[in-house]
Order: structure tokens, then sequence, then C-alpha cells
């Protein structure tokens, strides 16, 4: 299980909606500015989020995104599974271009369950709240 660019920017375009009041709404450009990240790419990751419950879009005069729900009730397990898929915690950590429960390496299995055990359970209980609280430390 490896996180990519999306995942990474993902988390900072979050972060510069949580630091906004709850329920304000940013232009994409504005959330991609004050994080250093490409509109385009943003965009796609926004549309994933989205879709994934962890944003709402607005159209008409107020335009733009804003969180669905407060920081501390959005998991970063939610948030990844939005960007990077639902097979997120099923891909290896070792081979993941070869490896799966179909065709395993010698270390899935015992991967695997480290996997949800651990870091499942880590993403689980770690908040968009707690990694603001720790970015700001």
């Amino acid at each position: 299980m490896r996180l990519g660019r999306e995942s990474e920017y993902a988390v900072e375009g979050l972060i510069a909606l949580a630091a906004k009041p709850f329920g304000m709404v940013m232009l994409l450009r504005d959330v991609a500015k004050s994080r250093s990240i490409p509109v385009s790419f943003l965009a796609k990751i926004f549309q994933k989020l989205t879709r994934g419950g962890i944003l709402v879009s607005s159209r008409g005069a107020v335009r733009g995104y804003a969180l669905a729900r407060r920081p501390k009730d959005l998991k970063l397990k939610e948030i990844f599974l939005a960007v990077e898929g639902a097979d997120l915690f099923e891909r290896c950590i070792f081979w993941n271009d070869r490896c799966a429960d179909a065709s395993p390496c010698a270390l899935h299995f015992r991967w695997k369950r480290m996997r949800q055990r651990i870091i499942g359970e880590l993403m689980e209980k770690t908040t968009l709240a707690d990694v603001m609280n720790n970015s700001n430390s």
C-alpha cells in the first residue's frame, strides 16, 4: 500500500478548507494557490472527494468547495479510500504491480494481517483535525 501524490494533495487541500470556518465555500483556485497545488490536478482530486462524501460542491453565486463534515469527523481512512480507490488496503507494499490475493508474493498474507491491524486501525482513528493539529506543532 503506497499513497500517491493525489493523496498528499487531497490532505493539503482539505487542510486549507478546514482552516476556514466550517461550511465556508472556497474557490478551487484559492485552495490550490494557498497550498501550491496545480489547479487542474486538484480539480480531479476534489471530484473524487465530492463523490466520496468528504466535500460538497456549490454552484451558482457562491461556487467552490466546502467540507461535508467537520474535520474531527473526517477520518484519514475514508479520505484515502475516496482518492486511491476501494482496493487501497488490498495492495501489497512490496510488489504493488504484481501481487494480489490471487497471485500472492511470499510476504503477502503476513503483510495483509499487519496492514489491516495496524495501518487500517491507525487511519480509522486519525482524523483531519488530528493531522491539522500535528502540522501546526
